[in-house]
């Protein structure tokens, strides 16, 4: 479900005329009065919530599980995991369908765009000792903690809270996002803006709306003009004491574990998962989907294909794999590469 702190939900809509809108079928004999209140995933939909089910094996797994009342779902997808009492609606593609009823219920979800006649929004909270400079803008809704400082020109979105203690910095922009205490953010960071999420097919490619939220945890560090994007429908976590260097992007779903060291130029696809204190060197690159245990390291521009790493190792390569593994096939590379020159010049 989407937070209404950063987004309006312009629902509920009668089961029949969502159907028409996003081109589903309802199964023969549905009431179509039925009133349908808002979207969610698998994981967290209630009887009042679409949602939608791929078909592969996890989601399956999740649609067993599943509390909602109405289920996107493709005609050859199995039904029988579906619990009993789901409303389960045909879509030739049900993630397209899915992202045509997000755009219904949420129209302005893209940008936190707003209306105001002075820089701070009077429904603003600031609290004692906090620093605004120059230039900063504070939207309605906002909570800013104690002695908080936030530098020239950044942009504080609707709704969005942050806590005591933190230092920002200038031209930073905040949307859609909770923050801890005590977070140091450098200048050009962008934190909440929507992940990269589109559903493609045959006339192109069409975005997904992204109602999630970033959370981000008690004493993290952000690098100047990195960007952590909100999540799809759940949330982007960063974990309590995180440090996240300079140009880093965290795409959304991601969820890094406490007090992992992140740096330079790393990118992590969609929904990786990192345990505690895992360390990344300079511009690796995370697979979507990809779950890394506690304290695993990777060596700088390793490159991790979506998969589960296990935790306390040290990984490099591209692909990666343990280091030792990686060092050897490195030596053994350069040694044939040195008996080829000595064999040519005899």
């Amino acid at each position: 479900m989407a937070d209404p702190r950063f987004f309006d939900n312009r629902g509920p809509f009668a089961l029949a005329e969502l159907c028409a809108a996003v081109g589903a079928t309802p199964p023969e004999g549905a009431d179509g009065t039925v009133r349908i209140h808002d979207l969610a995933s698998l994981e967290s939909a209630g009887p009042d919530h679409l949602t939608f089910c791929i078909g592969n094996k996890a989601a399956l797994r999740s649609l067993a599980a599943s509390s909602a009342g109405f289920c996107l779902i493709g005609a050859d997808v199995e039904r029988s995991a579906a619990p009993a009492g789901m409303i389960l609606l045909t879509a030739k593609d049900p993630a397209l369908a899915f992202a045509a009823a997000a755009f219904r219920f949420y129209p302005e979800h893209e940008l936190a765009v707003w209306s105001q006649k002075t820089a701070i929004d009077p429904s603003a909270e600031i609290g004692d000792g906090a620093v605004l400079a120059p230039g900063v803008v504070v939207g309605p809704g906002v909570e800013i903690g104690e002695n908080t400082r936030i530098g020239p020109n950044t942009v504080i979105g609707r709704g969005v809270a942050i806590g005591r203690d933190c230092e920002i910095g200038s031209n930073v922009t905040l949307s859609h996002s909770y923050l801890g205490d005590s977070l140091l953010i450098q200048p050009g960071a962008r934190i909440g803006q929507p992940g990269f999420g589109f559903t493609s097919g045959a006339r192109g490619h069409r975005k997904i709306p992204q109602l999630g939220r970033v959370i981000v945890q008690d004493r993290v560090e952000i690098g100047a003009n990195s960007a952590i994007d909100r999540g799809a429908l759940g949330d982007t976590v960063i974990g309590e004491g995180t440090k996240i260097d300079n140009l880093v992007h965290i795409g959304h779903n991601g969820r890094l574990g406490r007090h992992c060291l992140i740096t330079g130029q790393v990118g992590f696809g969609g929904s990786a998962e990192l345990g505690d204190f895992v360390v990344v060197g300079g511009q690796g690159a995370i697979g979507d989907h990809t779950k890394i245990g506690d304290g695993a390291r990777f060596a700088a521009r390793s490159g991790v294909p979506p998969g589960e790493y296990a935790g306390g190792m040290d990984y490099g390569g591209y692909p990666v794999r343990p280091i030792k593994d990686y060092r050897r096939e490195v030596a053994a590379v350069a040694l044939l590469a040195k008996r080829r020159k000595r064999d040519e010049n005899g």
